[in-house]
C-alpha cells in the first residue's frame, strides 16, 4: 500500500530512463522514486514483482503477457511517447490496469525531423556526403522545395506542425489527408486544403509524409496498390509507425524506379531487419534510414518523462479524468477510480 508522503515507486525501462535521466533522477522531489528495470518483458515483470512496483514507464517494445500479470489492479502502464501499439489495452483493461501515453509533447521534435529528412531527400544530402567521404567528387542536382506539393497523410498534431513548417518556411503547397472520423477544424495556414480521399491527397504530390496512427485498420496502409497510385518520381517520408508501410512492396516499388527515394525513421521490426533477406532496403542509395530518433531530442524526452510521471501521480491521487488515459473503459468495468494498488 502507498503510504502518504512517501514517494511512489515507479519502474522505468532502462533505455527510457537514460533518455530523460535528469528528470527521472529528480522525480523524488515530485513524489516518485524511479527504479531502472530491463526492457525485456519477462525480466521487467520479474523486477516489478520482486520490488513490489505497481507503476511502470515503458518504451516502444511489444508487451503481450507477463507485464500484465506483474501489476495489481489500479496500476499504470505509462507509455514513454505517443504510439501505443506495443501495449495491449484490452489485456490491461481485463486486469484493471490504466494505460497512458504522452500526446503533444513530442510533436515539434518529430515534425522537425520530418522536415530534415524531406530536405535530405530533395538535395540527396546523405548520398552526396558519403561520396565525398569516399573520395568521390561527383555533385548531383537536387530540387527546390518552393512550390512543390507535399501530401501530409494524417492531420493530427504532428501532421499540422509539418504542414506549417513546409508552408511557412519553404512556401510549399500542402494538402492534408484527414481520416473520416478526425476533426475537420484546421487553421487555414496549416494546409492549403484537406481531403478525405487518398487519391485526392497524393495526386500530383512531390513528397508524401505519413502521420497516421498504427491501428489494425492502418496496418500496411501503404501497400502495393497504394504505392502504385503515388506519382512517379515522388518521395516518401515515414516518421510515424513502421507498420503503416508494407516494406516488401516498398522495396519492389523502389527497385522498379517508381519512387525517387524514401526516408524512414520507423520500421516493422526494430532494430531494422528486412522482411525478406533478398529485399533489404539498405541496398538503395536513395533510401535514408534513421533508428527511430524523430522524437529523441533532449527537450522532447524531458517533456515526455514529466508527462508520464504526471499521469502516474494523477492515478495515485485518483484524478483519472485528467490523465492521458488510453483505456477509459477500465474505469467503468473495474471501478479503478476506487482502486489503489496494494489495497
Amino acid at each position: 500500500m502507498h503510504i502518504q508522503n512517501q514517494p511512489v515507486k515507479v519502474g522505468v525501462t532502462e533505455p527510457e530512463f537514460w533518455k530523460a535521466q535528469s528528470v527521472f533522477a529528480r522525480a523524488d522531489e515530485n513524489g516518485c522514486h524511479c527504479v531502472v528495470l530491463p526492457p525485456a518483458e519477462e525480466e521487467l515483470a520479474t523486477g516489478l514483482r520482486e520490488q513490489e512496483i505497481h507503476y511502470v514507464i515503458v518504451g516502444v517494445g511489444s508487451y503481450r503477457g507477463p507485464l500484465y500479470e506483474a501489476l495489481r489492479p489500479g496500476g499504470v502502464i505509462a507509455r514513454f511517447g505517443v504510439g501505443h501499439d506495443g501495449v495491449d489495452k484490452q489485456q490491461a483493461t481485463g486486469k484493471g490496469l490504466l494505460c497512458t501515453n504522452t500526446p503533444g509533447v513530442l510533436d515539434d521534435s518529430v515534425a522537425e525531423h520530418t522536415i530534415g529528412l524531406l530536405l535530405a531527400l530533395a538535395r540527396q544530402t546523405l548520398e552526396q556526403a558519403y561520396r565525398v567521404r569516399a573520395g568521390q567528387w561527383s555533385p548531383r542536382m537536387g530540387v527546390e522545395l518552393r512550390g512543390k506539393l507535399l501530401a501530409v497523410l494524417g492531420c493530427g498534431g504532428i501532421g499540422r506542425r509539418v504542414a506549417r513548417l513546409a508552408a511557412r518556411a519553404f512556401s510549399m503547397e500542402v494538402v492534408g489527408l484527414r481520416r473520416s472520423l478526425a476533426p475537420a477544424v484546421l487553421a487555414p495556414e496549416e494546409f492549403g486544403r484537406t481531403v478525405s480521399s487518398f487519391e485526392e491527397a497524393v495526386k500530383g504530390a512531390d513528397f508524401v509524409s505519413l502521420h497516421l496512427p498504427s491501428v489494425p485498420e492502418t496496418r500496411h496502409y501503404l501497400d502495393r496498390s497504394r504505392f502504385e497510385r503515388l506519382p512517379a518520381g515522388s518521395f516518401l517520408i515515414n516518421t510515424a509507425r513502421g507498420a503503416l508501410v508494407d516494406e516488401i512492396a516498398l522495396y519492389d516499388i523502389l527497385a522498379e524506379g517508381r519512387l525517387a527515394g524514401a526516408a524512414l525513421d520507423v520500421f516493422e521490426d526494430e532494430p531494422y531487419k528486412p522482411r525478406m533477406p533478398e529485399k533489404d532496403l539498405r541496398r538503395f542509395a536513395n533510401v535514408i534510414m534513421t533508428p527511430h530518433i524523430a522524437s529523441s531530442t533532449r527537450e522532447a524526452c524531458d517533456r515526455i518523462a514529466r508527462r508520464a510521471l504526471g499521469n502516474i501521480r494523477l492515478a495515485v491521487a485518483g484524478q483519472y479524468a485528467d490523465m492521458d488515459l488510453l483505456n477509459p473503459e477500465v474505469l467503468r468495468r473495474f471501478g479503478a477510480s476506487k482502486t489503489t494498488p496494494g489495497e
